[in-house]
């Protein structure tokens, strides 16, 4: 049986996703969800895909932003690609950390739109514990992008906390 031919398992994979989503890995942890988010099982392994472009290269947008941010923070080399653990933590906290900037700057019970959230399903927002799970990031990120006004404007410094902060799951002993 020959060895599996990686180079033919990421054409077909980026084939089946279409748009590429930069926060895959938070979303395979289950640290973060997203609306628009697309599951693809290919060769026993599953991949995102983004549903809508223009969030793909949103989302795109605000992680090369907070990857930059935080490379300094989590002493990452940017002329190497980063190990999984940073990844994670960059992924994972930056989300986390954005819910977490929105609601400190006054819009935990606030949506974009300006209607209020009386738990009817906006969620991602005023969640008691605050390593929790992102329930839709399309929506997080929308929410910021409406109340600092460009991915520039972002509050990195707030956001790069959570990076720091953020632990991935440990395995289970074998």
């Amino acid at each position: 049986m020959p060895p599996p031919d990686e180079d033919a398992f990421r054409r077909r994979r980026e084939a089946a996703i279409g748009h590429a989503c930069p926060f895959e890995r938070a979303l395979l942890a289950r640290c973060a969800a997203c609306g628009l988010a697309r599951s693809v099982l290919l060769a026993e392994r599953e991949a995102i895909g983004c549903q809508s472009q223009a969030a793909s290269e949103r989302c795109h947008a605000y992680h090369d932003e907070l990857r930059a941010a935080s490379r300094f923070a989590l002493r990452a080399d940017a002329s190497a690609p980063w190990p999984f653990s940073k990844e994670i933590r960059l992924q994972c906290g930056g989300l986390i950390g954005l819910r977490q900037a929105l609601d400190e700057a006054g819009g935990s019970g606030e949506r974009a739109d300006g209607a209020q959230g009386e738990g009817g399903g906006d969620t991602e927002s005023g969640s008691a514990d605050p390593a929790a799970p992102v329930d839709d990031a399309d929506a997080v990120l929308q929410r910021a992008l409406a109340r600092w006004g460009s991915v520039e404007a972002l509050p990195y410094s707030r956001v790069i906390r959570a990076v720091i902060r953020h632990e991935p799951r440990r395995r289970a002993p074998r």
